[in-house]
């Protein structure tokens, strides 16, 4: 959730399942479902002790799966761990010096996120008004902050932003470049010296950062047989 509404993995399905706007679906009615599935009554019953299809039960299910998901053998990886003589070109080296120097301090450590919430100077949509962190607790200084996302295999999770409006990689450093927006609670690590916001960048740098960014994108993670689609 990236307004942070879900605090525990084996409890955040809760709110996909039952949302309106994604699975409509009530909890009873996934139970159901489940049990008269002769697969997963067999499965239950090896994976838990009880065997029972429950709530609990299936929710831990879903949080361990999503805990198999890791991913850590991107190109960028194997250059960090000197792996298969792997190497990064000058240009990707170049992005990755600007990646150091103009967005590490929200995109942090290994996971390319410092898992804070910030309000990046986005535009209001007035449709949406999307109001993100400020939904959870009311507290005005929460107005339009996001959870700040991981940047690995960014080059095949777009749309991009809480909202995805924008497509590329791109359309996101210009936006970084000269498309912030004052919304009243911008953060603060965005803001220059003469008191407008962005993050200047000239037009190597973004294809520079471009190319750095695709060598987060793990393959073997994303054609791994047991996360496949059946």
């Amino acid at each position: 959730m990236w307004d942070g509404a879900a605090t525990h993995l084996d409890l955040q399905p809760i709110i996909p399942i039952t949302s309106a706007l994604e699975m409509g679906e009530s909890l009873s009615h996934v139970i159901e479902k489940l049990s008269s599935d002769l697969y997963y009554q067999e499965q239950f019953e090896r994976a838990f002790d009880d065997g029972e299809i429950n709530t609990e039960n299936m929710l831990k299910a879903l949080s361990q799966f999503m805990l198999m998901m890791v991913s850590s053998n991107s190109k960028y990886d194997k250059f960090i761990r000197n792996e298969d003589d792997t190497t990064l070109s000058s240009l990707e080296l170049d992005g990755l010096s600007t990646f150091e120097t103009k967005c590490a301090g929200c995109h942090a450590t290994d996971l390319f996120t410092d898992q804070e919430f910030r309000n990046n100077g986005l535009s209001i949509n007035p449709q949406l008004n999307d109001k993100g962190r400020f939904n959870v607790g009311n507290n005005p200084n929460d107005l339009y902050k996001f959870r700040v996302p991981s940047l690995r295999n960014i080059e095949v999770s777009y749309p991009y932003m809480h909202d995805g409006r924008f497509a590329t990689i791109e359309a996101v450093l210009e936006f970084y470049n000269s498309g912030i927006t004052d919304n009243g609670n911008v953060d603060s690590i965005l803001q220059k010296r003469d008191g407008t916001y962005g993050i200047t960048l000239s037009n190597y740098e973004k294809e520079s950062l471009t190319a750095f960014l695709k060598t987060l994108t793990d393959y073997e993670f994303l054609n791994d047989e047991r996360f496949a689609e059946f």
